[in-house]
């Protein structure tokens, strides 16, 4: 391969980067994988760029130019995706699993939930008055069912028990 070709294949692999990141934030390893995705479902492919796919040095590459010019950024991308599911109604359980499942540290993951001062408790009280009304069940089926509902959506125990216990005070 001539230092032409070199560049231009490094060239497409930056602009799928880019446009990948320009849709939204994403992990480092989410960034890697879709760059390793086959590249035959891209327009600016060539029949070389198939056959071969990109190197992991040249993927280092464009890994290295996203942090450079702030477009990547794991720990903006916690705190964003942190900020994001929890207004979606997912509890810290499910969010640090998906955060894991993204590639993102589990120290970073520690960090940002330290730094994003959302009270817990109170957003799974107010997704229980939203989906089941107010005032809440008293029924021990309704109560089941509101707190399966809440462990399943990624909130701790304590925090779904919580609610009963200012609800009956």
């Amino acid at each position: 391969m001539t230092a032409t070709e070199a560049k231009t294949r490094l060239s497409r692999l930056t602009e799928k980067a880019m446009r990948v990141l320009a849709q939204r934030d994403h992990s480092e390893a989410e960034l890697r994988r879709k760059m390793v995705l086959t590249p035959q479902h891209s327009q600016l492919a060539t029949w070389q760029d198939v056959a071969t796919g990109p190197t992991d040095e040249e993927i280092e590459k464009v890994i290295i130019w996203c942090y450079q010019h702030n477009f990547l950024d794991d720990s903006r991308f916690t705190k964003s995706f942190i900020d994001e599911r929890s207004r979606k109604g997912y509890g810290p359980l499910r969010i640090r699993i998906e955060l894991d499942k993204k590639g993102i540290n589990r120290s970073l993951i520690e960090e940002a939930f330290t730094d994003c001062g959302i009270d817990w408790a109170h957003r799974a009280a107010e997704l229980a008055r939203r989906r089941f009304g107010q005032p809440l069940p008293n029924e021990l089926k309704e109560k089941a069912k509101l707190q399966r509902y809440l462990l399943a959506r990624g909130f701790f125990m304590e925090d779904v028990q919580g609610i009963f216990r200012n609800f009956d005070n």
